[in-house]
């Protein structure tokens, strides 16, 4: 529920801070003095549209603030939204502003980041509801009704264990989609696919053999250059001349001088060790490098097979993703491929059976989900006009509109056609009302504004106060045309509904503000040459003063009227508390 209001530079209103409590809410004032000016700066905060008009003479930009309290069945699906905008800090508030410059600009902002007024919209549509002249009313809106009704009717467990065999449909049909699509051009994969795996397959190849042939390559395209590197390296090891003696040999003595060094010094037998050693391994080295030299291939033909084999890895990997492990994953998925296909045919034939099963299942539970909506719209009906009747408008006639539309693929009906559906079943409903004799039966978009729609809205939410999850609800020109002895059951009808929700009224009749939980009066000042716009909450002696003010000239009769509408309300209001209380 709203439980802060800012408003700063907005038409009349310079600044303006306001807190609200749950119950009913009532505004009232003298006209032109801000009352509906309130309304719109709310308007604008839930979405509606920013004018440069709005903003208060030689001020640069309009403002408004709202805190709204999350405690009721909206709060889910206002987290799941701040959830999806990453905008959840608080999860029992949410803080909701509008601001519009001079410039033209207008910025809206949801707990202090800035954001599109599309989100905004979409927040406070779950937030509030404008029963008046504003078109902010979700009961307008025909996609909100099936919703309403599925609540009133209390067929949430039902509409579940639909939802659980249609989501079941659903995976059925896509999987069916694609086997189809897979078979309606097999011939054409098939050959393809077969390709491709027969080519990888026949590549037969190994992870890193691609390394291992460009090393060959390597050594067979330099061979003359290897073997004579070889060579030079034997030569200088154990080819030696008289002029340059081999390494091989120059060690050798220097071995047999450590050894006669060694017999004199014995202190220093392990340099005589290295010295061996190093002979040692000089010897293996030159017995390496000759079985390498016998291992050096001359083989143009070998060469010419490894450049081969190396193209071939380099044109699969360049068609198949650029590796080898990617070639041999793209033959096994073409070979998986084709096992698909040959299969497509019998699990066609069994999904083909499932789906008639389930729509099958569907049809039954849809009929019932559809039974206990129409029962229940005949109760919503005789409420709904129950009420109209007690708000004098006994001639005013309302129904829900049930309608079907045909599919081919859809759910059997019992006239052997098949119906649309979706996952609220096959129903498409709207709710229709013909607030004169003689006019028909309209869609509620078609019907008049003003007051008589407010209490038709009246009449709606009091039938689906708990149904409907809007937590709060504003009322204008609900009073219009309608007159004290009226006003007293508007009045009641007001304070019932706001037992489920924080409502807020603008009134003229005393006899419907008597009924409030919380009671403002809207004054308009001139100051300093400005109009300005003050709002005082009203309590006591100066409650009953406005309602006095409210039926004429203040004096002893109308004091002691106020007096006895305000006591008419307490009694009505203690005699539904003690109702409910019963219940």
């Amino acid at each position: 529920m709203l439980t802060e209001l800012r408003i700063k530079n907005f038409a009349i209103i310079d600044r303006l801070e306001l807190n609200f409590g749950p119950g009913l809410i009532i505004l009232t004032g003298e006209t032109g003095a801000g009352k509906s000016i309130i309304l719109d700066a709310v308007t604008m905060l839930i979405g509606g549209r920013a004018e440069m008009a709005v903003i208060r003479a030689e001020s640069e930009h309009a403002f408004v603030e709202g805190v709204f309290s999350l405690g009721g069945p909206e709060k889910e699906a206002l987290h799941e939204i701040l959830k999806r905008e990453e905008l959840l800090d608080d999860e029992n508030y949410v803080t909701l502003s509008r601001e519009v410059r001079r410039e033209g600009r207008s910025i809206a902002r949801v707990n202090g980041r800035t954001v599109n007024v599309s989100l905004l919209k979409e927040l406070g549509a779950l937030l509030v509801d404008i029963h008046g002249q504003s078109e902010h009313l979700s009961l307008l809106d025909t996609r909100a009704h099936l919703g309403l009704l599925d609540r009133f009717a209390d067929v949430g467990d039902a509409l579940d264990d639909y939802r659980q065999t249609y989501h079941k449909l659903l995976a059925v049909r896509r999987e069916l989609k694609d086997l189809r699509q897979t078979q309606s051009d097999a011939e054409r994969r098939i050959d393809f696919l077969t390709y491709q795996a027969d080519e990888i397959e026949a590549a037969n190849l190994k992870p890193g053999e691609d390394a291992d042939l460009k090393q060959e390559r390597d050594r067979l395209a330099n061979a003359e250059s290897l073997a004579e590197y070889v060579q030079q390296a034997l030569a200088a090891l154990d080819e030696g001349t008289p002029e340059s003696p081999a390494a091989s040999d120059l060690v050798g003595q220097a071995a047999q001088a450590m050894l006669g060094l060694v017999k004199i010094d014995p202190q220093h037998a392990e340099l005589s060790e290295q010295a061996t050693g190093l002979e040692e391994s000089l010897a293996d080295l030159a017995r390496g490098l000759r079985d390498y030299l016998e291992e050096i291939e001359f083989n143009p033909k070998r060469l010419e097979e490894v450049e081969e084999r190396l193209d071939l890895i380099f044109s699969l990997s360049r068609k198949y993703g650029g590796s080898i492990e990617k070639v041999i994953a793209s033959g096994a998925d073409a070979r998986a491929q084709l096992e698909n296909i040959s299969q497509a045919t019998e699990r066609i034939e069994e999904l083909e059976a499932e789906e008639a099963n389930l729509l099958k299942k569907l049809a039954g539970k849809g009929g019932a989900l559809s039974q206990k909506r129409q029962q229940a719209a005949a109760a919503l009906g005789k409420g709904i006009e129950t009420e109209l009747d007690d708000l004098r408008m006994a001639e005013a006639h309302f129904s829900v509109d049930f309608q079907t539309k045909p599919a081919p693929d859809g759910i059997p009906a019992a006239n052997g056609n098949c119906l649309a559906f979706d996952h609220n079943g096959y129903d498409k409903v709207e709710f229709l009302v013909a607030p004169n004799p003689g006019e028909g039966l309209k869609p509620l978009a078609k019907i008049a504004s003003g007051g008589e729609t407010s209490r038709l809205m009246l009449a709606l939410k009091n039938v689906l106060a708990r149904a409907d999850e809007v937590p709060s609800l504003i009322f204008d020109e609900i009073d219009q045309g309608i007159g004290g002895r009226v006003g007293l059951v508007v009045g009641q009808k007001l304070w019932n509904l706001a037992r489920n929700h924080q409502v807020f009224c603008v009134t003229h009749l005393p006899q419907l503000a008597a009924f409030g939980d919380q009671h403002y009066q809207v004054q308009k000042l001139v100051q300093d040459n400005r109009t300005l716009t003050r709002v005082e909450p009203l309590n006591g002696e100066p409650r009953l003063l406005e309602l006095a003010q409210m039926l004429g000239q203040v004096g002893e009769a109308t004091l002691q009227s106020a007096h006895e509408i305000l006591q008419t309300a307490q009694n009505m209001t203690k005699e539904k508390n003690q109702h409910r209380n019963k219940k």
